[in-house]
C-alpha cells in the first residue's frame, strides 16, 4: 500500500473549485421536461456533458512506468485498483438557485409534487431530526421521484443571525435514481425559501374562500419574504405584512408593490388568507383572532415544541396539512394531537385537495388552517426545476470534483 501511494504521488486532497460566472456546468443540449430519468441525465444531457468536460480537461495526459494506472477518468490521482471517479458535479449557490427558479416556476413545481406524491409516483421517508442543543437542530430529508433522488441536509439555528450567519444553512444533493450518480448540488437555504413561499401560494389558492383577494403575512424574515413574493406572483395584489421589526415589514411592503403595506399583527390577521412564518417560539394566532371565511397557512412550526397558534385556535378550524405523519409530530398540529383533541380523521392532506379527492373548504364561512411542516418532495421539486434551468442554459454553475 505504501508503494502504491509512492507511485501515485501525494495523498489526493479534496478538490473544490467553484468557477463562478463560467458556463462550464451548462450542458450542450436542453433536457426534455418529462418524468423519465433519461430526459434529465441521459441522451447526451447533463451526465454526458459532465463526462465530456472531465475527459477534455486532461486530454493528452500520459501515464508511464510507475504511474500507469494511477489516474482516474477525470485525471485525478488515485490508488491502483480503485474505482473510476464520477464526473464533476455542477453546483448552484444561493444566488444561482434563486436565478434558476422563479416564484411562478416554484409554485407550479411544488403543486405538481404534492399531486405526484399523493398518487404514489414520488416517495418520501420521514424527516430525521438531530438536535444540537442549545443551538438548534439538523434535519435529513430524502425523497425520490421523476428519475431523481434527493437528500437535503439542513439546519435551523435561530441564534445564527446574531453571529452573522443565516438561520437556515445546508446543502441539497440531487442524484440519478438509476445509477446513483450525483447530478447537482444546491444551496439548501435558497431551495427552502422557494418551496416555503410556493406552498403558501398553492395552499392559499386551494383553500381560501372563492373571491379572496387580500393576503396577510406575519413574519418578514427570509422565508416570510418569499411567501409574500410568491403570493404576489400568484396574483395576490393586495396585502399587509407584519413583523416586530417595523423596518423589515416596511422594506418588504415597498418591494411588493403599491397594493401592499406594513401593518400590525391584527391588521395582517384581518386579511382573507394569512401566512404565518415566524420562528414558532410563541403563538401569534389565538381563538379570538379567528373568524368565518379566514384561511391560515401556518409555516413556521416545523419542529418539536414550536407553535404559531394556540391549541384552542387549531381545534376550532377545519384542518389541512402537508403530510399527517410529519405534521402530527413536528408541526402546528402536534400540540393538539398530544393533548388528545384532534385525530387523523379531522385532518385532510393538501394533496387530496389538489387531486380532487377532497373538496377542500366546506363552505365560504369555514375557518381553514393549513399546517406546513416542509416536505422533502417540495425540495425535490425545486431542485428538479433548477436542474432544468441549468440544462436550458438559464443559469451558470460552478462545479465540485468528488
Amino acid at each position: 500500500m505504501a508503494r502504491a501511494f509512492e507511485q501515485c504521488g501525494a495523498v489526493p486532497r479534496a478538490a473544490l473549485r467553484l468557477r463562478r460566472g463560467g458556463r462550464r456546468g451548462v450542458p450542450a443540449k436542453p433536457l426534455e421536461r418529462s418524468g423519465d430519468r433519461r430526459d434529465l441525465v441521459g441522451r447526451g444531457g447533463l451526465r454526458e456533458s459532465q463526462r465530456r468536460r472531465g475527459g477534455r480537461r486532461h486530454a493528452g495526459a500520459e501515464t508511464t512506468g510507475a504511474t500507469a494506472g494511477c489516474s482516474s477518468s477525470s485525471g485525478a490521482p488515485r490508488l491502483l485498483g480503485s474505482l473510476p471517479s464520477v464526473p464533476d458535479v455542477p453546483v448552484l449557490d444561493h444566488a444561482a438557485v434563486l436565478a434558476a427558479v422563479t416564484p411562478i416556476a416554484a409554485i407550479e413545481a411544488v403543486r405538481d409534487a404534492f399531486i405526484r406524491h399523493r398518487r404514489g409516483e414520488w416517495v418520501m421517508p420521514p424527516k430525521v431530526y438531530l438536535d444540537s442543543p442549545p443551538f438548534g437542530d439538523f434535519r435529513a430529508m430524502p425523497a425520490r421521484g421523476g428519475g431523481l433522488a434527493m437528500l437535503k441536509w439542513v439546519s435551523s439555528f435561530p441564534q445564527n443571525p446574531a453571529r452573522g450567519l443565516p438561520t437556515v444553512i445546508g446543502v441539497v444533493l440531487l442524484s440519478d435514481a438509476e445509477t446513483s450518480e450525483p447530478v447537482l448540488v444546491l444551496d439548501a437555504g435558497a431551495v427552502t425559501a422557494l418551496r416555503t413561499g410556493a406552498v403558501a401560494a398553492v395552499a392559499s389558492r386551494a383553500l381560501a374562500r372563492t373571491g379572496a383577494s387580500a393576503a396577510g403575512v406575519v413574519g418578514c424574515g427570509v422565508n416570510g419574504a418569499w411567501a409574500a413574493r410568491s403570493l404576489v406572483a400568484a396574483g395576490w395584489a393586495d396585502g399587509v405584512v407584519s413583523d416586530p421589526r417595523t423596518e423589515a415589514a416596511e422594506a418588504l411592503a415597498e418591494e411588493l408593490g403599491s397594493g401592499w403595506r406594513a401593518g400590525s399583527l391584527a391588521e395582517a390577521l384581518a386579511q382573507d388568507a394569512v401566512s404565518c412564518v415566524t420562528p414558532g417560539a410563541a403563538p401569534v394566532v389565538t381563538e379570538a383572532a379567528l373568524r368565518p371565511d379566514l384561511h391560515l397557512n401556518m409555516l413556521g412550526a416545523d419542529g418539536p415544541g414550536k407553535a404559531e397558534a394556540t391549541v384552542d385556535a387549531v381545534v376550532a378550524c377545519a384542518l389541512f396539512c402537508d403530510e399527517w405523519e410529519q405534521a402530527s409530530h413536528d408541526g402546528e398540529l402536534a400540540g393538539a394531537v398530544a393533548a388528545g383533541r384532534i385525530s387523523r380523521d379531522r385532518v385532510t392532506d393538501l394533496g387530496a385537495v389538489l387531486t380532487g379527492e377532497h373538496p377542500g373548504r366546506s363552505d365560504a364561512a369555514a375557518t381553514t388552517l393549513f399546517d406546513s411542516t416542509g416536505l422533502a418532495i417540495q425540495d425535490l421539486a425545486i431542485a428538479r426545476a433548477a436542474l432544468h434551468a441549468l440544462s436550458d442554459g438559464t443559469v451558470a454553475a460552478g462545479s465540485v470534483r468528488l
